[in-house]
């Protein structure tokens, strides 16, 4: 006998986030990808198990719809809808001391507010922080805190669909607002403005000779700013400076190195005074010198960013820049708890940075 035909099957129903409409469910995925929805769940799912170029076909339509799977309605779907609020934050470095004071700081505000935080760490990754914002935006939170204004094509594309959804989306350590283009809030301070007054510093104070010692992480895009912003400032004054790169080792093995290289310049001016990406590389060249018997500053000065602990308590002790990293945790979670009150756009905030002269210059 020949078989019954099959029912059409139901109609897929995609759940809508609590805020605005207009998101892609699996069927446009798999409209778009040419397969069924039940493969791209299974690629959702356990991707090994999908051939590849089926799955590459797949996570091509994942970018081009802008798809998030909806992990809350699973999680929670026992929970009464609107007892728990979370905000998702990605840092660079969990280990870092800077963006460990931003966390707390964003952590003491949001206390008593019904706000928990979900973090990440993308490792100075601009596609590690893609896959993470894929990941947490499945989540649907309520805000969104990223470090920094450079992100991948993918990256905006999810923070774009997250802002038009009504979820507020911060920036922070960044304060560069660039006229005409689709923007953020962002909250924090220009980075190449820093770099111009550590250049200016040094040279009010008589140095001729100047170099930057920059981060070897290629995406910690903040310090190449900074260093911008040096080798800028030190041209407009007509003194010579150039831009060392910190190698690829542990941040004071790395400053020990690179102050190596700031003594035999290969051709470059005599180096008198150098300004650093951070306190830990100018730690580390403070320790070469003392171990080479260098006098700081009499045969070179040395200024560092971001005023860690370790620096006061070098002999002499490290002139740096001190940065708001708690306030600017604070003032993240302000905006993003007022934008939630008031259904408005968080407002942008420049917070304050201050050259601190010490010892060593």
């Amino acid at each position: 006998m020949p078989r019954p035909a099959p029912r059409p099957a139901a109609p897929l129903v995609a759940r809508q986030p609590r805020r605005g409409h207009g998101r892609a469910t699996l069927a446009d995925v798999a409209a778009a990808a040419g397969v069924t929805a039940i493969t791209v769940s299974r690629f959702l799912r356990e991707p090994q198990r999908v051939a590849p170029a089926t799955a590459a076909a797949i996570a091509a339509a994942l970018r081009q719809t802008g798809y998030l799977p909806n992990k809350q309605a699973g999680v929670l779907a026992s929970a009464a809808a609107g007892t728990a609020r979370m905000v998702a934050a990605l840092i660079p470095s969990i280990a870092n001391s800077i963006f460990a004071e931003t966390v707390q700081g964003l952590a003491d505000a949001l206390q008593g507010s019904g706000c928990e935080l979900l973090l990440a760490s993308t490792g100075y990754s601009a596609e590690r922080e893609e896959e993470q914002l894929r990941a947490l935006l499945g989540w649907f939170p309520s805000a969104l805190v990223v470090t920094g204004r450079r992100h991948t094509p993918g990256a905006l594309a999810l923070m774009r669909q997250a802002q038009a959804r009504g979820t507020p989306v911060i920036e922070i350590w960044d304060h560069h607002p660039e006229p005409g283009a689709e923007s953020f809030t962002q909250i924090g301070f220009d980075h190449g403005q820093v770099g111009q007054a550590m250049a200016e510093h040094l040279i009010g104070r008589g140095y001729r000779g100047l170099a930057y010692v920059d981060s070897g992480v290629a995406e910690d895009f903040r310090a190449h700013e900074r260093g911008d912003g040096f080798l800028a400032a030190a041209a407009h004054r007509g003194v010579p400076a150039h831009r060392v790169t910190a190698p690829a080792l542990e941040a004071i093995d790395a400053g020990r190195s690179a102050f190596v290289s700031l003594l035999d310049a290969h051709g470059q001016p005599n180096v008198r005074a150098a300004a650093f990406a951070n306190d830990h590389l100018a730690s580390g060249a403070m320790f070469e010198a003392r171990r080479r018997g260098v006098a700081v500053p009499g045969r070179l000065a040395l200024l560092g960013f971001g005023d860690f602990s370790l620096g006061r308590q070098l002999d002499p002790p490290l002139s740096t820049v001190h940065t708001p990293r708690f306030e600017i945790g604070q003032a993240a979670a302000r905006a993003l708890l007022q934008s939630l009150h008031s259904g408005n756009p968080a407002a942008d905030a420049r917070l304050p940075w201050t050259l601190i002269v010490r010892g060593s210059s």
